[in-house]
C-alpha cells in the first residue's frame, strides 16, 4: 500500500508521487548537459530536488540518454567539517567514490582518492580526482552535487574554486557537466573565508555557472493528480471542496501537500474510515494539527526568521509598512528559502506559512498568558469577542511597553501581541485565518468559531488591525471601509476595527475609546488602543 511521503526522496513503489522529471524543464536541462555547461538547480527544502536529481541520473545512465557516466553525490557530510578544508574534502571524495561504486560499479575513485588527497592536498584534491577519473574512461562524466550549500566557510570556497579551475579541461580531463543543487542560488552564497579574512560571494567563486534553474511547486492539476492516487489505491474519494482546500492552503508546496494529505487520510479519525469521503472540514482539522505539531519542515522554516536578511523582509509584511526599504536581493533570498511567493506582489508563500509565522513569533508569549479561555465563552458555547477585545486593551495598557520590546519583530509588536492574546483563547475551540502584506497598512484576522445553534455550522468574526497614521477620523473611515469589504467577502456576522495609536506623548486616556456600531451601518465596533 502506497502512502503520502514527507521524508526523503520519492520511491514510486511506496509513495504517491508526481514524476520528478515532469516538474523541471527537461529539454532545457538536457541541452545544457549536451552543451557541456555547469549550472545550478535550486529550490526550497523538501520540494523534490533530490528526487529530480536521482531521476535525472537514471535517465543519463540508461535509455536514449545513456551516453554518460552520471553520479549523484550528497556532500552534506562535509558540513560537519566547518571550515576545515582537509576534513571536508576528504568526506566529499569518499562520498564520490562510494556513489561511483554503487551507481556505476566503477571502483576507480575508491582506489585513488586517499593517494590523491595526500599528494595534491585538500585545495587541489577534488580537481585532481575528477581529472584522473575523466581521463580513465572516454565516456563523459556528469556530476550531480546535492546539498552544496550545506558546506560552509573555506570548505565551500575551496570546492567551488576547484570545480571552476577544472572547467576548461572538460570533457576529456574533467566532468562534462556539473550541476550544483541546494536551497539557494550560488549568487546568494556569502562565504566567510578564514584564510582570506573576508566575505567571498558564491558568484565570484563559481563564475562558470551558465544558468540557474528552479524546481517549482505543484500546479493545481498536479495536486489533484496526487490526491487521486490515494483514491485509486484505497477507493476513498476527496470531495471537490476538500481538494480545493488542499490546494488553497498549500499553494502547491510539495511537502505541505503531502503532509496535509497524510494527516487528513492517516491521522484524522474521520479520514481513517475509507468508506467516507475526505471533506474540507477534515482538511481544515488536519491543517490545525499540522501547524500545532511543528514538524521539522515548519521548524526549519521559522528558524530562518532569526536571520537579519529574512527579518528585513518579513517585518514590513507583518506590520503592513508602506515605507520599508526592502532590498531586492533580500527578497530574492527569502523567495529562494520558500517563505515568499515567487511572483509579485511580495507576500508569504501560502496560507499555512502565513499562519505559522506569527504563531511562531508569539509562541513564548502565548505560554505566559494567564487568561482562561473559559472567561470568554458563554454558556451556549459562543465566543464573546467584544469581551475578549476589552480584556486585551487592559492587558495591552499594562504590559505592551515591556512585551513589545521583547519581540524580535518589534515593528509589528502591537499586531503580534494581539494575535498572541487571541491565539491562546481561540485555540480552545476555533481557528484564526490571517491576511497581511507589504503596504497594506493593516492586518486582517478572521476568527472561525463553532456555531452554537443550527443551521449554521460556524460563526465568522472579523478583526481589522490598523496603526494610526495621520488623522484619527481618516484612519477610522478608511478602516471601516476596509472592514466592511472584508466582512462581505468572508460572510462574517460581526466585525471589529482596532486602531493602535503609537503617537509619542499621548496618554492612555487619549488613546482609549470604544465606538459601538452605527444603527444603520455594518456591525463593526471600533476600538482605540
Amino acid at each position: 500500500m502506497r502512502y503520502f511521503n514527507t521524508a526523503g526522496p520519492m520511491q514510486p513503489d511506496e509513495n504517491y508521487c508526481i514524476p520528478p522529471l515532469s516538474r523541471i524543464n527537461q529539454r532545457e536541462l538536457l541541452t545544457l548537459i549536451r552543451q557541456r555547461r555547469y549550472f545550478v538547480l535550486h529550490a526550497p527544502r523538501q520540494t523534490g530536488k533530490t528526487s529530480a536529481l536521482l531521476a535525472l541520473r537514471d535517465l543519463l545512465n540508461g535509455g536514449t540518454e545513456g551516453a554518460y557516466r552520471c553520479v549523484y553525490v550528497n556532500v552534506e557530510g562535509g558540513q560537519a567539517a566547518g571550515g576545515d578544508v582537509g576534513a571536508g574534502v576528504h568526506a566529499i571524495l569518499s562520498a564520490i567514490a562510494r556513489r561511483a561504486r554503487r551507481t556505476l560499479n566503477d571502483h576507480y575513485p575508491k582506489k585513488v582518492f586517499r593517494e590523491v588527497l595526500e599528494t595534491a592536498g585538500p585545495h587541489d584534491a577534488l580537481q585532481e580526482l575528477l581529472g584522473r577519473w575523466a581521463e580513465a574512461d572516454p565516456t563523459p562524466i556528469v556530476l550531480l552535487i546535492d546539498e552544496i550549500d550545506a558546506l560552509v566557510g573555506d570548505t565551500l570556497l575551496s570546492v567551488l574554486r576547484q570545480l571552476r579551475a577544472g572547467y576548461d579541461d572538460r570533457p576529456d580531463g574533467f566532468p562534462q557537466s556539473v550541476i550544483l543543487c541546494g536551497v539557494r542560488d550560488v549568487r546568494d552564497y556569502r562565504i566567510r573565508s578564514t584564510r582570506e579574512d573576508a566575505i567571498v560571494t558564491g558568484g565570484s567563486a563559481f563564475n562558470v555557472k551558465a544558468e540557474s534553474l528552479r524546481i517549482g511547486d505543484f500546479t493545481a492539476d498536479e495536486v489533484s493528480a496526487l490526491l487521486a492516487q490515494h483514491t485509486a489505491e484505497t477507493g476513498q474519494p476527496w470531495t471537490v471542496e476538500a481538494q480545493q482546500a488542499v490546494w488553497e492552503l498549500t499553494a502547491g508546496q510539495p511537502w505541505l501537500v503531502n503532509a496535509l494529505a497524510r494527516q487528513a487520510c492517516d491521522r484524522e479519525p474521520a479520514g481513517l474510515d475509507r468508506s467516507r469521503p475526505l471533506t474540507a472540514d477534515v482538511v481544515q482539522r488536519a491543517r490545525e494539527r499540522l501547524i500545532r505539531r511543528r514538524d521539522t519542515h515548519l521548524d526549519q522554516l521559522t528558524d530562518k526568521l532569526q536571520e537579519e536578511r529574512v527579518h528585513r523582509v518579513i517585518a514590513p509584511l507583518l506590520s503592513g509598512s508602506t515605507d520599508a526599504d526592502v532590498r531586492p536581493d533580500d527578497v530574492q533570498y527569502v523567495r529562494d528559502l520558500g517563505l515568499l511567493a515567487r511572483n509579485a506582489p511580495v507576500r508569504i508563500a501560502n496560507p499555512i506559512y502565513r499562519e505559522v509565522i506569527p504563531r511562531d513569533l508569539t509562541w513564548d508569549r502565548q505560554q505566559t498568558l494567564t487568561h482562561d479561555p473559559a472567561w470568554y465563552v458563554d454558556a451556549a458555547g459562543n465566543l464573546l469577542l467584544a469581551d475578549l477585545l476589552a480584556a486585551f486593551r487592559e492587558f495591552f495598557r499594562e504590559h505592551s511597553e515591556h512585551w513589545i520590546e521583547r519581540f524580535q519583530y518589534r515593528e509589528a509588536g502591537p499586531q503580534l501581541l494581539l494575535q498572541a492574546f487571541l491565539q491562546r483563547i481561540v485555540n480552545s475551540g476555533g481557528r484564526i485565518e490571517r491576511e497581511y502584506g507589504l503596504g497594506r497598512m493593516r492586518t486582517d484576522l478572521l476568527i472561525v468559531w463553532p456555531a452554537s445553534a443550527p443551521p449554521d455550522r460556524t460563526r465568522k468574526m472579523v478583526i481589522e488591525c490598523k496603526l494610526l497614521h495621520g488623522s484619527l477620523e481618516r484612519t477610522i473611515d478608511k478602516g471601516l471601509t476596509q472592514t466592511r469589504a472584508y466582512l462581505d467577502r468572508c460572510g462574517a456576522a460581526e466585525g471589529h476595527l482596532v486602531i493602535f495609536d503609537r503617537t509619542p506623548g499621548r496618554t492612555w486616556e487619549q488613546k482609549f475609546f470604544r465606538r459601538a456600531p452605527a444603527a444603520d451601518g455594518a456591525p463593526i465596533t471600533v476600538w482605540g488602543t
